[in-house]
């Protein structure tokens, strides 16, 4: 039987320290290649609703990593590797925006998706290359522990659609952030009244 990337990268996460900042990024890592493939298997209005937890879950993870991890794995890797995960990230943002315009039953939908997909999680198996493997190296766990409830804050209050405006940026991610994700969460909030009435 083979073994998912999936799979691999929670094992990863669990022998991990619980808080431990690359233990948490991996299992996202992973809920993430999950939920690409139940948005690519659902159907209707499951298939939007799956399709809305992914896109909540990847705005808050790149929120995330932009303002707690690439700040000292710039430090860590240097400015090329950071620089060039931050674009990629930007140009995901705007990717994801059109996917979240679109609706999710469309052949191009689909498409668009299946481009997509395979983009992110290249882009996540550098940042574990690249970046969380070089973190585990030089950086005490207490620091890696104090990242991720960090991290963990910051995801908790992040936007839950994508700002190609503001992805990217570290520093567009701190000053920016908190208004875009109320005005998210306000726009969630419509939705679901919405859809319930």
């Amino acid at each position: 039987m083979t073994v998912s990337k999936a799979t691999r990268e929670r094992t990863r996460a669990s022998q991990l320290p619980e808080d431990d900042v690359v233990g948490i990024l991996l299992a996202q890592h992973a809920e993430i290649r999950e939920l690409f493939g139940k948005v690519r298997t659902s159907t209707g209005r499951r298939r939007q609703e799956t399709f809305d937890e992914l896109r909540a879950l990847l705005a808050a993870h790149e929120t995330g990593e932009e303002v707690v991890l690439r700040p000292i794995s710039r430090q860590v890797v240097g400015p090329e590797v950071t620089d060039a995960r931050n674009h990629e990230e930007k140009a995901a943002s705007r990717d994801l925006a059109d996917l979240d315009r679109m609706e999710a039953s469309s052949v191009e939908f689909g498409a668009k998706l299946a481009a997509f997909e395979h983009t992110v999680l290249e882009h996540a198996e550098r940042e574990e290359r690249e970046e969380f493997e070089a973190l585990r190296q030089v950086r005490p766990e207490s620091e890696l522990v104090r990242l991720g409830r960090r991290l963990r804050a910051i995801q908790a209050i992040a936007p839950t659609h994508p700002h190609p405006s503001v992805a990217g940026s570290p520093t567009a991610q701190r000053v920016f952030g908190p208004v875009v994700s109320l005005v998210d969460r306000l726009r969630d909030a419509r939705r679901q009244t919405a859809a319930a009435g």
